[in-house]
């Protein structure tokens, strides 16, 4: 397992593939319409769909909201003892406005109950036990998250996957870096990457190979959009053009992409093939109205063949 990167990762729990998605969980109103989601979210549903063994870290309110969304993990297969209740700080619920290509921007109140994630007995165990740690940066937007989240990964030995999935303003520089540092792998988006990366000058490979030097990370991925995605692995590129559809909207286009190149890392699967799907699957998702549609992959492969 692992085999290709095996060298550089010598020192993980390569024998057990369970993975610990930590992080936000909410509702994104789609005006009078609800639907359960959050980044980390996202990516532990598509992961479950896609056959994968996972944990999911979050806290929701004690409010109706917290309530419904306790139902929903439940029901999708993401409820444990790993999701807090907050008696103080309400669920959170997001508006999501899409512009005229159904591009989606997303206004997200603060606090929260993902703002005050505790490291408990459970998350502890968690973070000793999985073999990889899949996280981003706006549940780390304060520093109660921040710290727990900074926790669990000192904690164990997993595979530490950083999803950036910025959110202005709910970021800062320094908070990025920190968990950018501790990353194995990170997955941005080119905009993102600009913004990272020397402000936004220069070669998009050039800008990923600096990055590499100051952070050291083993995988880089920069998703392009309907132009597909490049990889950064073991002093290699993979580039993919992407597959083009119509989109519906581009909420978890990018959770589903990171979901399958995860589940291909997990399965020792050739870089390639692995962008292949990610990218394919990925431009299935934002075709689909929302965040988790249903689907089997290689019924989304054979699609785009």
């Amino acid at each position: 397992m692992f085999s290709f990167i095996l060298s550089s990762f010598s020192s993980i729990n390569f024998m057990n593939k369970q993975i610990l998605c930590f992080g936000e969980v909410l509702w994104d109103a789609f005006g009078e319409v609800k639907k359960a989601g959050g980044a980390p979210m996202n990516v532990a549903r598509h992961m479950v769909q896609q056959g994968n063994d996972v944990l999911f870290a979050s806290s929701v309110g004690i409010d109706p909201s917290g309530v419904e969304l306790t139902v929903f993990l439940k029901e999708n297969g993401l409820y444990s003892a790993l999701l807090q209740r907050d008696e103080n700080l309400p669920t959170c619920e997001v508006t999501v406005q899409l512009d005229e290509a159904n591009t989606a921007t997303y206004i997200i109140p603060k606090p929260v109950s993902w703002d005050d994630i505790k490291f408990t007995d459970e998350l502890d165990a968690a973070s000793k036990t999985v073999g990889a740690v899949v996280f981003g940066s706006l549940a780390c937007r304060d520093e109660a998250t921040l710290n727990t989240l900074l926790t669990i990964l000192d904690e164990g030995d997993a595979l530490k996957i950083f999803d950036v999935n910025l959110r202005p303003p709910h970021f800062t520089m320094s908070t990025i870096e920190t968990l950018a540092a501790r990353a194995n792998v990170i997955k941005m988006n080119e905009e993102e990457a600009e913004l990272l990366i020397h402000g936004g000058s220069g070669d998009l490979r050039e800008m990923i190979t600096e990055f590499q030097k100051k952070f050291h990370t083993r995988i880089i991925c920069v998703t392009r959009g309907d132009k597909g995605a490049i990889i950064w692995n073991d002093y290699e590129f993979y580039e993919h053009p992407g597959f083009k559809v119509e989109v519906a909207d581009t909420v978890g286009a990018g959770d589903s992409f990171l979901a399958t190149f995860i589940t291909g890392l997990l399965n020792d699967t050739p870089m390639d093939q692995i962008l292949q799907k990610a990218c394919a699957v990925g431009a299935y998702v934002a075709s689909q109205r929302g965040a988790n549609p249903v689907y089997k992959v290689d019924e989304v492969l054979a699609q785009f063949s």
